[in-house]
């Protein structure tokens, strides 16, 4: 749950309001994508296309259509102070709109668009005099490289990493690959390490520092942090965290066949799994949870190298803290069914489909959105509201956790609804 999200809604008395009526949008637009709305409730915006006959769109947002018309329009995002961004297509180039305003600098091609931590900086990758570099509020990075992907932005949108291929490689030149190509750019200065190649870049919260996995062999992986390699090579590793308080990196590392949790390239767990991944922390650093595959094809939690004695057959999303650290939840699937795990114990009730389990402030509950027979809805510890919805979007808490703010779809119709959690509760 995002604090500054609960910070910024302005009204908590409980109560509905209809936010937009998109069936009046059908009838006057014979293309209407998806909708987004804003944190708070108070804002909606879809893209519809303006013109039966051409490629012709616009985003409509809070009952008018942005000035501007455009070949194409995606990726619609509000960000923390609510205003409304959208990558759009004039004549071939491609930019950013915020609030119906363009960028200025034009672009071969624009994607992977991001926020900020604290959701106010736009960050995107971008294709420009056919190479590639990131482009962060409008600001593009003064370097361009022969490819770029998987990119980061710090907390505050100040800083920014991006894995880079540095030189061009001649189709057949096995040794320029083996002396390695990629790089980590880090606000657009690329490492003077080169490695065969570099994936999943974590920049630390004030962006000072950035790590990633680095491919340093055919068969043999390490992390990188600073241009600086960890001495000790593993059959592989995974995405590098950097932990709270103390800001060591603790990556899943792969040894002799098996997989552990290794914290600046020494073991840190004694327990050896079939798989390892999607490790979190607490908020404080003090605990680690990750996913485990402790046998073939079963999945669960280990909680400080402690697994869950529950297993599921198919999956177990990343874990989720309490604010206090001192509980664990996880969406899993099991035979084919979606539910939540918390503390080891899954929900007795399933679904057809579970997003992002959270925990109440006060950490006594687990929500989450389900959905069950095409009806989507809030479950609190697993028991379903009786309200239903055609699409639900991620509940807010208030700043002291007794109400919910709740943003969805019924019949067509976007909906903003703030309700007490004893009604959710209460199943109704």
């Amino acid at each position: 749950m995002n604090t500054a999200d609960s910070a910024r809604t302005e009204s908590w008395e409980p109560g509905g309001e209809v936010i937009a009526d998109l069936n009046a949008l059908r009838e006057r637009h014979d293309e209407v994508h998806e909708p987004v709305v804003s944190a708070d409730g108070r804002r909606v915006a879809v893209v519809v296309r303006l013109e039966e006959d051409d490629e012709v769109y616009g985003v409509w947002a809070d009952g008018k259509l942005w000035d501007e018309e455009y070949e194409k329009a995606w990726n619609l995002v509000f960000t923390a102070d609510g205003r409304l961004v959208a990558l759009v297509r004039q004549d071939d180039e491609w930019t950013v709109g915020v609030d119906g305003e363009l960028w200025e600098e034009r672009f071969e091609f624009l994607w992977n668009l991001e926020l900020s931590g604290d959701g106010r900086a736009i960050g995107v990758q971008a294709k420009l005099d056919d190479a590639y570099t990131l482009a962060v509020d409008g600001r593009v990075w003064e370097r361009s490289f022969v490819s770029c992907r998987g990119f980061c932005l710090s907390h505050d949108g100040q800083h920014a990493a991006a894995a880079v291929q540095v030189e061009k490689l001649s189709e057949g030149d096995i040794f320029k690959f083996a002396e390695g190509l990629w790089s980590i750019a880090h606000d657009g200065i690329p490492w003077e390490a080169r490695f065969l190649g570099v994936y999943s870049p974590t920049i630390s919260a004030d962006g000072a520092e950035v790590a990633a996995e680095v491919r340093v062999d055919i068969s043999e992986y390490t992390v990188a942090r600073g241009a600086q390699r960890w001495p000790k090579a593993f059959g592989m590793v995974w995405s590098p965290t950097f932990r709270p308080g103390t800001g060591k990196l603790v990556v899943p590392v792969r040894l002799g066949g098996e997989w552990t949790l290794a914290e600046e390239g020494e073991p840190l767990w004694s327990g050896r799994y079939v798989q390892l991944w999607h490790q979190r922390c607490s908020p404080d650093g003090g605990r680690i949870a990750a996913v485990v595959a402790p046998g073939f094809g079963r999945w669960t939690l280990a909680v400080d190298d402690r697994p869950w004695k529950f297993t599921a057959s198919d999956m177990v999303d990343p874990p989720v803290f309490s604010a206090d650290g001192s509980r664990v939840a996880a969406v899993i699937k099991d035979r084919g069914r979606w539910s939540v795990a918390a503390d080891g114990k899954p929900w007795p009730a399933a679904f057809d489909m579970v997003w992002e389990a959270m925990f109440t402030p006060d950490g006594r509950s687990v929500l989450a959105r389900v959905e069950r027979d095409g009806v989507r809805t809030l479950a609190v510890d697993g028991r379903p509201w009786t309200e239903g919805f055609d699409q639900l979007w991620e509940p807010t808490f208030s700043p002291d956790g007794s109400l919910v703010l709740v943003r969805g779809i019924q019949g067509g119709r976007v909906v903003r609804r703030v309700v007490t959690l004893d009604e959710l509760t209460r199943g109704g």
